[in-house]
């Protein structure tokens, strides 16, 4: 069984394939494809509240080249997901109704409760009977979960995000509602430790030391990458550090999120599982396809 997830985000849109098989009881999942197109829809978004044409016009032809590869894999089910950038976008609707006519590939905008759900699923090997806060931080908002004891306890929605956050124009009062919302679920007595997931968390983890079996960053050091980042220009960061130019801006304001989060819940570590919205929607697929019989 084939099955295709596709993530639209604020900073980036992704596509992933995997085949998924049965073999002496066991299901494997091979990823096949994925591509990872840079596409700002939030540096629009978050400025003038619409999609620009320029966009637009790029955006239908990222759909049409996922569906043909959907397509050309032969695809068993599919889904497709937009967050922040394009549920905020005034012209948002209008663009998926117009892949769906054009290209027939349907897009599902979802609330960010519904996108932690989605991440959520993808972490549950991570999170055993202790207190953990889960953080992802994408290009438009933040998502924040609380667990205990393997239970989710508390779950919330910032709009605060690493392209949102550019500009340095999110209010003071939106980080102040986070810092609160942690500190209202979390005591010191719970000793949490943090999940973090995200683009940028990832790399930032990949900075630190090649993974060699190891998940997790403490938060100095996650401090030491920040400044290590901040050091450079740009520039230099493109061309010294190796950044992709879509991650080489939104590194460092991505850090200073994450940084807050945990320093409000005082953990003082941080799990990288690398998962993301595109493995939850693979779970969720899966789950409603692993009836059939085209397992093979």
């Amino acid at each position: 069984m084939r099955l295709a997830a596709v993530d639209i985000g604020s900073n980036a849109i992704r596509l992933q394939i995997t085949h998924i098989t049965q073999y002496e009881g066991t299901t494997n999942f091979k990823k096949l494809e994925y591509l990872r197109f840079p596409l700002r829809l939030g540096m629009d978004v978050f400025h003038s509240q619409r999609i620009s044409e320029k966009n637009r016009r790029k955006f239908i032809k990222l759909m049409k080249a996922f569906k043909l590869l959907i397509d050309l894999y032969e695809v068993d089910d599919y889904m497709v997901c937009a967050t922040s950038a394009m549920r905020e976008s005034i012209n948002g609707k209008e663009i998926v109704e117009e892949v769906k006519e054009d290209i027939g590939l349907k897009i599902n905008i979802i609330d960010g409760n519904h996108e932690a759900e989605l991440i959520n699923m993808a972490l549950g090997a991570y999170i055993d009977q202790k207190s953990y806060l889960h953080i992802d931080v994408g290009g438009g908002s933040t998502e924040l979960n609380i667990y205990r004891k393997k239970e989710k306890v508390a779950s919330k929605s910032f709009k605060i995000g690493s392209v949102r956050a550019l500009d340095d124009n999110i209010p003071l009062s939106v980080w102040k509602s986070m810092s609160r919302f942690i500190s209202d679920h979390v005591s010191e007595k719970d000793k949490i430790t943090c999940i973090g997931t995200g683009g940028n968390i990832n790399k930032i983890f990949e900075l630190t030391t090649p993974r060699k079996g190891k998940t997790s960053i403490s938060i100095d050091k996650i401090k030491e990458i920040q400044d290590y980042l901040a050091s450079f220009t740009y520039e230099e960061r493109v061309n010294k550090i190796n950044l992709n130019p879509d991650r080489a801006d939104v590194i460092i304001p991505a850090a200073k999120i994450y940084l807050a989060a945990m320093t409000a819940a005082s953990s003082k570590k941080m799990i990288i599982p690398d998962v993301g919205l595109k493995d939850g929607l693979m779970q969720v697929l899966y789950k409603k396809n692993k009836h059939k019989k085209n397992m093979a």
